[in-house]
């Protein structure tokens, strides 16, 4: 039984589950090397877990003491190896899991499960890097994390049944839908919702109509809850790049520009749309 997860990295993605993780009554610690990273996600967690500041005895955030429930933050990798379950939400590049995967195979317990929160890169691939295959599985939740519903499962050539089915419980306990893809490249919803995406750059390119027409008419024509570009905008454009590119696809070249430029979307403050 999965009691207490791990997160690797704060971003967005990774600070998004962990607050789910902790709601959902886990034992949840996140690692976050960065001092910047990880000072704006323990403003997040103490807003949303409301608890009291770092100071104060009994407080979460103390080091690598993990409490029902509650979230404790640390930089040293091998602090996670009592966790049942590591979730690793890190950027969307091969080099960097992989190495990352080597390093928690080596530090997590020999029964732990090691899961990527990967939006396109290939399970199977991740889980060689391991010497437990059959414990490696995708866990792709949707952003912003503590509102989405889906959590898309992926399964490893060797993933075994038993890991399955401790993730499908473990999403579930924290209020998820879960869907199971094959272990193809960009798996169910990013193989759908990207060449869409990237056809809405190239709509907005060519002067077919302006970023703001072209978002409404998929959210009330196809009742869409926001428009593509909003939603390339919400997920990162450098993201939606880099899935593209690992699904064999070129990146539309508005968007490439937008990348180029630092116009990243919402993190960045400027994307198709700005962002206050």
């Amino acid at each position: 039984m999965i009691k207490r997860i791990a997160v690797v990295g704060t971003g967005q993605m990774g600070a998004g589950i962990a607050l789910v993780a902790a709601q959902s009554g886990f034992d949840t610690l996140a690692y976050e090397p960065s001092e910047k990273t990880r000072a704006r996600a323990q403003a997040y967690f103490e807003k949303k877990l409301s608890v009291t500041p770092a100071s104060e005895p009994g407080s979460s955030f103390t080091g690598s003491r993990i409490k029902p429930g509650m979230t404790a933050f640390c930089s040293d990798l091998s602090e996670l190896e009592d966790c049942d379950l590591i979730i690793e939400a890190i950027p969307e590049q091969e080099s960097l899991k992989a190495e990352l995967f080597e390093k928690l195979d080596q530090i997590a317990k020999p029964e732990a499960i090691l899961a990527s929160n990967t939006s396109s890169i290939s399970i199977s691939k991740l889980a060689s890097f391991t010497k437990r295959p059959e414990q490696v599985m995708g866990m792709h939740f949707m952003n912003p994390v503590p509102i989405m519903k889906l959590v898309e499962l992926i399964r490893g050539q060797q993933t075994s049944d038993k890991t399955y089915e401790a993730v499908k419980a473990t999403a579930e306990k924290m209020g998820k839908v879960t869907t199971t893809s094959k272990d193809h490249p960009g798996f169910i919803a990013n193989r759908i919702l990207m060449p869409m995406i990237n056809e809405a750059f190239d709509a907005l390119q060519e002067g077919l109509a302006s970023a703001e027409d072209i978002d409404t008419t998929l959210r009330l024509g196809a009742n869409h809850p926001m428009g593509p570009l909003t939603l390339a905008d919400f997920i990162g454009l450098d993201t939606c790049v880099s899935i593209l590119k690992i699904m064999g696809r070129k990146p539309s070249a508005l968007l490439q520009q937008y990348v180029d430029a630092g116009k990243l979307g919402k993190k960045s403050g400027q994307g198709v749309f700005k962002y206050v």
